[in-house]
């Protein structure tokens, strides 16, 4: 169904029809009730502090409660990944996303300030990390706002002797930091 075929159907019920239906979807379906809940209730503090909560697990692990063993860090740029998009689609601020985008990418880098870390594939996942979060708040507008962190990111691949150092130096070249 296309877009103006839904228009015209929606056009066609009454008040009440579509109650029944925006009701039913809400029952039915995960992301319609969470996207409902967002709008009528944004609590985007709350959405920042529980998303920065959980990134922050997937690099320093909390050692459950009467367990004799701490969890190993995982770190999984996918988990920051699926919440970006998340709150992208909730359609979050976007001086929020782009504190998040930093974020994962600042708790890796403390991460791999206390730890070594062999797999050439971290580095390279975090740069592409750095290059979409630089993208994003450019293509925002945001720019002047982050640039002091965005800097502290670039300067603290240069502290830690990162491999892939010069691509950090090279995207801020690029946009003329």
């Amino acid at each position: 169904m296309s877009k103006r075929d839904l228009k015209k159907y929606l056009g066609e019920l009454t008040k009440e029809q579509l109650e029944e239906q925006l009701v039913e979807l809400y029952e039915k379906f995960s992301p319609v009730k969470v996207y409902y809940d967002f709008v009528f209730n944004p609590k985007e503090d709350k959405l920042l502090q529980e998303a920065k909560v959980k990134i922050s697990h997937e690099y320093f692990p909390v050692k459950k409660p009467n367990a004799k063993w701490r969890p190993k860090a995982k770190m999984r740029r996918s988990v920051a990944q699926k919440i970006i998009k998340h709150f992208i689609m909730l359609g979050v601020d976007s001086f929020i996303i782009a504190d998040i985008m930093l974020y994962n990418i600042e708790i890796a880098q403390t991460f791999s300030s206390q730890n070594i870390i062999k797999q050439e594939l971290f580095y390279k996942s975090i740069f592409n990390s750095f290059e979409q979060s630089v993208n994003f708040i450019i293509s925002n507008g945001i720019f002047n706002d982050f640039k002091e962190r965005i800097s502290g990111i670039e300067q603290e691949t240069s502290q830690q002797k990162w491999k892939n150092k010069r691509d950090f130096e090279a995207l801020l070249d690029k946009i003329d930091f």
